[in-house]
């Protein structure tokens, strides 16, 4: 009989300690909807720790596909998107669809559309980016109060109609705007990317301006687009001090925590390169954007060329697939990490003391691997290995290309 009481007593202990485990996550993953909810905050790093922590937390206790574990895994694929890491982003999200109930949990659901409209406006799909969007504005309004992120859906599902040419409709979406909500910073961030697509850089950086100089309280997210948008408006009214300026504080406000999704979703390979020729600051910054996969530069992307409508292209109103992987050849052996890494830094101007000095690793180490590269690369130096590199969708094309 002992025995059995022991047994029943150890087997309450253990539901207890199960039921406390479990609230420790609820509350957790509470905590980190919280934080990415929040308008001001900005700890994209923290609340990557944190979302995998709750995950490795439940995956302990084999909770891995527990409808509350839903929420670090939205939190964990939005981070991975507004780092540039769309495959990872990508891969959590689909966890949490597999685990999420939206019936019962509206507002992760909510999120969770959003995080995916996130991931497919940086790959350039906007129709798709605006059929998320919806979807997320749907789970909303079963919300008994306004959620914060009602706002920034809204600006970015206008930011996508624009670059599916609907400026008309976009136009008629902010006049029927409340002007509190229309004076906000994502609105404004949407203003300035339709001024830029009507031939107004002008009207651009007046629309920008309140969030630049801070009058105006924004998610960090939203103020480095701002600077990025300046950048190029500045750039397309023949100031290019004014446009290189814009650009270094929309690298010193990226570069913390890698936040990278507005230089995919307003990507200027151009200024990019110039920049970092000028200067050398950001150039592993600069170098990691520039790095990221071909089929990311895709689709509806927004070159700046003096070409096009205020130097952004518009996407025809249509899906955009992102190219296959199998139209570029293979190589006869892969790049190692480390030649990865100095191949990104060929395209800048920087000699090869500059970026040992940027990589942290000896002079002979980067003409090591920039022969290797050549050599893999079947290139005869630095340019040929760039040229070579883009053909193979290892680098970013370049502007001139476009």
């Amino acid at each position: 009989m002992r025995t059995n009481g022991t047994s029943q007593h150890s087997s309450k202990d253990l539901v207890k300690e199960i039921n406390a485990l479990k609230a420790q996550l609820k509350k957790l993953s509470g905590a980190l909807e919280a934080e990415a909810n929040d308008g001001v905050s900005r700890a994209v790093g923290a609340i990557e720790m944190r979302s995998k922590q709750a995950i490795d937390l439940a995956r302990q206790h084999g909770w891995s596909d527990e409808p509350f574990v839903a929420v670090a895994y939205t939190v964990l694929g939005g981070a991975m998107v507004s780092q540039g890491q769309l495959a990872k982003g990508e891969r959590w999200l689909g966890h949490a669809a597999h685990t999420l109930r939206p019936d019962v949990e509206p507002a992760v659901g909510m999120h969770l559309h959003y995080a995916r409209g996130g991931l497919e406006m940086a790959r350039g799909r906007h129709a798709d980016a605006i059929a998320a969007f919806r979807a997320a504005q749907q789970l909303a309004e079963k919300l008994v109060t306004p959620h914060t992120l009602a706002t920034p859906m809204r600006a970015h599902t206008l930011q996508a109609l624009v670059l599916l040419g609907e400026t008309g409709r976009v136009e008629r979406s902010l006049a029927e705007l409340d002007p509190r909500e229309r004076e906000g910073g994502e609105m404004r961030n949407a203003i300035a990317l339709l001024r830029l697509v009507q031939h107004d850089p002008l009207g651009a950086t007046a629309a920008l301006a309140p969030v630049l100089d801070g009058s105006v309280r924004v998610h960090p997210v939203w103020v480095v687009a701002a600077a990025l948008l300046e950048a190029i408006a500045r750039d397309e009214l023949g100031d290019p001090a004014a446009a290189e300026r814009a650009m270094e504080r929309a690298l010193d406000l990226a570069e913390p925590d890698l936040v990278l999704f507005p230089f995919l979703t307003h990507p200027v390979p151009a200024l990019l390169e110039r920049h970092a020729r000028d200067c050398a600051k950001h150039a592993a910054l600069i170098a990691e954007i520039l790095s990221l996969p071909r089929g990311v530069w895709g689709g509806g992307e927004l070159p700046h060329d003096r070409g096009g409508l205020g130097g952004i292209r518009v996407s025809p109103p249509r899906l955009v697939e992102p190219p296959r992987l199998t139209e570029f050849p293979l190589l006869a052996e892969p790049l190692s990490q480390g030649e990865t890494r100095v191949l990104r830094y060929l395209p800048t101007n920087l000699s090869a003391p500059e970026i040992a000095r940027e990589l942290s690793v000896s002079v002979n180490t980067v003409r090591t691997h920039i022969r290797h590269v050549c050599g893999k690369l079947g290139a005869h130096g630095r340019t040929e290995a760039v040229t070579q590199a883009r053909a193979l969708g290892l680098l970013a094309p370049s502007s001139q290309a476009r």
